[in-house]
C-alpha cells in the first residue's frame, strides 16, 4: 500500500509534464507557416556581395538617374542594415525587375515576395516582360538554393536596377556589388 502512495503522485507528475511538453510544442508550431515573407526572413544565406559579373545580355543604362560612382542612400530593407545606408553605385542596367516566390532547391520553406530577380536571371526568358503568375526557373545565386529553383512571378516592373557597394548601418564588412536595388529604392546622397 505504501508503494501505491508513492507511485501514484509520481505518475501524476509525469502525466502533467507530458501534457505541458505537448502543449508548448503545439504552440511553437501553431504560428508557423510553410512560407516565408522576404521582409522577415533570415538573410544569412543571401550572397550580399558578388563578383560584379552580370548576366549575359544585360544592357548598361545609357542615361541612369544615378550613374556609376554616384553616392546614394538606400531606401529599401531587403536585408538587415540596408535601410538608410550610404552606397556607391557600381553598375546601372535597364531591364525588367521581378518580385518572385520560390521554393529553395536545398529545401526549407517557400520564400515569398523576394526582391529582385531580373529578366536576364530567368531561364529561357524572351525580351518581353513576364506576366504575374508565370512559373519560371531561376538562373540567379542571390541566395542559397535559388539557382535552378522553380519560381512564380508575383509582379514586374521595367526599370533601372543598380548594383551597389555599401557598409551596413548595423556595422560589419562592406558589401560589394550587391544585386539588385531599383531606382525607386534610392535617393541622392549628394
Amino acid at each position: 500500500m505504501k508503494n501505491k502512495k508513492i507511485i501514484f503522485p509520481f505518475l501524476m507528475v509525469l502525466f502533467v509534464v507530458g501534457l505541458v511538453a505537448c502543449s508548448s510544442e503545439q504552440d511553437d508550431n501553431s504560428g508557423s507557416s510553410n512560407t516565408e515573407d522576404h521582409s522577415e526572413m533570415d538573410h544569412s544565406s543571401m550572397n550580399h556581395s558578388s563578383s560584379g559579373e552580370v548576366p549575359e545580355g544585360l544592357q548598361e543604362s545609357e542615361d541612369p538617374t544615378y550613374p556609376v560612382g554616384s553616392k546614394v542612400i538606400i531606401n529599401a530593407s531587403h536585408m538587415e542594415g540596408m535601410e538608410g545606408a550610404e552606397a556607391t553605385v557600381s553598375g546601372a542596367y535597364d531591364t525588367t525587375a521581378y518580385v518572385i516566390s520560390y521554393k529553395p532547391t536545398k529545401g526549407g520553406n517557400e520564400v515569398t515576395n523576394h526582391k529582385w530577380v531580373i529578366q536576364e536571371e530567368v531561364e529561357d526568358a524572351s525580351s518581353e516582360p513576364l506576366e504575374p503568375g508565370t512559373e519560371v526557373t531561376l538562373n540567379a545565386e542571390h541566395m542559397e538554393g535559388m539557382d535552378g529553383a522553380k519560381a512564380t512571378i508575383e509582379s514586374a516592373e521595367q526599370t533601372t536596377v543598380y548594383m551597389l557597394d555599401y557598409t551596413p548601418t548595423t556595422g560589419g564588412e562592406e558589401v560589394k556589388n550587391h544585386k539588385w536595388v531599383t531606382e525607386e529604392e534610392l535617393s541622392s546622397a549628394e
